[in-house]
């Protein structure tokens, strides 16, 4: 059985949102990550615990991190030979 054509063009498949949190945190930090997504789990006492908490609750929450995530993606060189 193959996987739906949608699945197979999601960059987001298979990937948790904890993942992506870790990479954006990592990229930019809590203060950075706070100012692009202002939300108060960003900007005060920030952890990964309650980020994630906070995000599967909140689908526009969710929703600008992903599209965080992948502007990040497409930004990042890409390695070559």
């Amino acid at each position: 059985m193959t996987q739906p054509q949608a699945q197979t063009n999601n960059p987001l498949h298979g990937l948790t949102l904890e993942r992506m949190l870790t990479a954006l945190v990592e990229r930019f930090g809590w203060a950075e990550l706070g100012r692009r997504v202002n939300i108060r789990c960003f900007n005060h006492e920030p952890s990964i615990a309650s980020s994630l908490k906070f995000l599967r609750r909140t689908p526009w929450a969710r929703e600008q991190v992903e599209t965080l995530y992948l502007d990040m993606l497409r930004s990042r060189p890409r390695g070559g030979a």
